[in-house]
């Protein structure tokens, strides 16, 4: 199978090279589709610099600010790969997780992935307030939608393209995680959870998700799973 790697990108000049480095280390990769959300720092340049001399690495550039949703839209469109594999690039997760997290499609086990972080995996302490908003909304999720998942709002997300076919995506900003999660349910497909490291950053390192994204999360789980 031809893996892509679909990385959503905005202000991310400090992490982008080592990223895409620990991408193409990992050996599994067919191709990395990097869609850079009209950054502002810089990273739109440095990734056209970097792919002018690896043709394994496509880039995408939204012409003004849309959101992580938006940009994976841009990035699944793009991808011409049998399994879509969605990488954030801030380095809070770790290509090396690529050999777990890709088993259960290979193997034909799995439609959809989601690597946890809460499944005893390395991470990184951080926000007691994180920790119980993320469970929060990961059950509410559960409940609407009828799975055991410990991490819903994980960045690692694997898709067979099967997976993703005619599945119409509205979420502009971090929406996307119950949008997809919810409309993965609905189509009864065999989704699988794995452990992984989580490398989290603190909000002076450039974390950028904050409480406002969280309450805009628990709408999204009620609307997507009602109304849409």
């Amino acid at each position: 199978m031809r893996i892509s790697v679909v990385v959503p990108a905005y202000d991310e000049l400090s992490t982008i090279e080592e990223l895409l480095n620990r991408v193409r280390a990992s050996g599994l990769i067919h191709e990395i589709v990097v869609v850079d959300d009209h950054s502002k720092d810089g990273t739109a340049e440095k990734l056209r610099e970097i792919a002018a001399g690896d043709a394994m690495i496509r880039v995408l550039c939204h012409e003004q600010n849309q959101g992580k949703g938006a940009a994976l839209r841009t990035g699944f469109a793009a991808a011409t790969g049998d399994v879509i594999l969605v990488q954030d690039a801030d380095l809070e997760y770790d290509p090396v997780d690529y050999p777990d997290l890709l088993r259960p499609i290979l193997d034909g086990r799995a439609d959809v992935v989601y690597g946890s972080r809460f499944l005893g995996g390395p991470h990184r302490v951080l926000y007691f307030w994180h920790y119980v908003v993320n469970r929060f909304l990961t059950l509410l999720s559960n409940a609407l939608n009828n799975l055991n998942l410990t991490d819903m709002e994980t960045g690692y997300k694997v898709f067979r393209r099967e997976a993703l076919e005619g599945v119409r995506l509205r979420s502009n900003r971090f929406g996307f995680e119950p949008e997809i999660t919810a409309k993965m349910a609905r189509r009864r497909l065999r989704i699988y959870e794995v452990p992984i490291s989580y490398s989290g950053r603190t909000y002076e390192e450039g974390k950028k998700i904050g409480w406002r994204d969280g309450v805009k999360a628990l709408g999204a789980i009620f609307w997507f799973r009602v109304f849409d």
